[in-house]
């Protein structure tokens, strides 16, 4: 190989490289679609039941304190043909609980989904315990589901005379597989002309793009941006397939996404996060520190001999106060997430200290991002 054909391949693979490296980049910011929208029509459904849980081992509801529980075994039993009317009963093996589920989408009649069980009264424990026929109610009144089966917990409580021991929750479990669906939701999605892709972070340029990708790809136009959540998706004349084909086609589709500048603080745990857009303007920050320190330190008085006085405690209070101020520092303007985070930590202040000054520059103009308070 002479060396100027050595030389032009190298150059040739110079060249490749520049031009491939931000497309590499772009694509690792992209998302698919699937994984920032939802599809209208794909959805689950929150279930809700009551229902008994049997066979616990002394740490049910006691029947006096949960009227319900007892009105709901006498009412099973009585179903069941034993009568209990005018019986005092007596039995720490029962609990009232809430049986809590998601219907899958598209789920058919007859097969299973897992339940989430938790007490309703003053059970202690529902290990080992089993959920008696309990239906699973939409938010329309229809039975959906029939629950049934042995709760399994994640926690225990042990307990003594003069000591006691829990781990997790005792009172919440689950049935894997405890549900069998009754009714099956009335939509079809492969008979659809027409279907909206809902952005789960609702933003105008997203909804654009995805519109421009969908269209690009299929060579029609197919989606249109209605909205910043909403891109409407149509079916296009000639198309070989129908809603279902179209969908599974675009899911794929890289797009790369967009968002509003914005800082989420959690203030209960002093927690910041900050998104990649946030900017902030040249600010002078000073910030000042008041402690304040008291100590009890009392002294026994012992009265003198002889004498009829008694034996005294005097308060002996030490209270000092310690005001740490900083200089007035300068945070320069940002171009990036990470010069403004080295700005702010060159303050060498704390989380908490920091969400008060970010607020305060966000009050002044100079913070270009919108501070969402958890």
């Amino acid at each position: 190989m002479t060396k100027s054909l050595l030389h032009r391949l190298i150059a040739g693979l110079l060249t490749m490289t520049m031009v491939l490296l931000p497309a590499l980049e772009a694509q690792a910011a992209s998302a698919r679609i699937k994984d920032i929208v939802d599809f209208e029509g794909v959805r689950e459904n929150q279930l809700v039941g009551y229902g008994l849980v049997v066979g616990l081992n002394g740490t049910g509801d006691s029947l006096n304190n949960s009227p319900f529980t007892k009105q709901s075994l006498q009412s099973m039993l009585e179903r069941l043909g034993v009568n209990t009317a005018g019986e005092n009963v007596r039995t720490a093996n029962v609990a009232a609980v809430m049986v809590t589920a998601n219907l899958p989408p598209f789920a058919t009649q007859g097969s299973r989904m897992d339940v989430s069980v938790a007490a309703l009264g003053d059970s202690d424990s529902l290990q080992g315990g089993t959920l008696l026929v309990t239906p699973l109610l939409g938010a329309d009144g229809e039975v959906y589901a029939i629950a049934q089966g042995p709760v399994s917990i994640n926690g225990f409580k042990a307990e003594g005379d003069a000591a006691t021991i829990i781990s997790g929750v005792p009172t919440t479990g689950r049935i894997s597989s405890g549900a069998l669906i009754e009714r099956e939701i009335d939509f079809h999605l492969g008979s659809q002309t027409s279907l909206r892709l809902a952005l789960r972070n609702p933003d105008l340029t997203t909804a654009r793009r995805i519109a421009l990708a969908v269209n690009d790809f299929i060579g029609t136009p197919t989606a249109t941006p209605e909205d910043p959540a909403t891109v409407r998706l149509t079916l296009p004349y000639g198309f070989n397939g129908n809603i279902v084909d179209l969908l599974t086609d675009i899911e794929q589709l890289m797009v790369q996404t967009d968002q509003t500048a914005k800082i989420v603080i959690d203030e209960n745990s002093g927690i910041i996060v900050m998104g990649k857009d946030v900017r902030v303007s040249s600010v002078a920050v000073a910030q000042s520190n008041l402690t304040v320190t008291i100590a009890e330190n009392p002294t026994v008085v012992q009265p003198n001999p002889l004498s009829l006085g008694v034996t005294a405690v005097e308060p002996n209070t030490n209270l000092n106060a310690n005001l740490s101020e900083s200089a007035l520092s300068v945070v320069n303007e940002s171009v990036s997430l990470q010069e403004l985070v080295d700005g702010l930590n060159a303050l060498g202040i704390s989380p908490r200290d920091l969400i008060a000054i970010l607020q305060a520059i966000k009050a002044t103009g100079a913070l270009q991002a919108e501070i969402e308070v958890l």
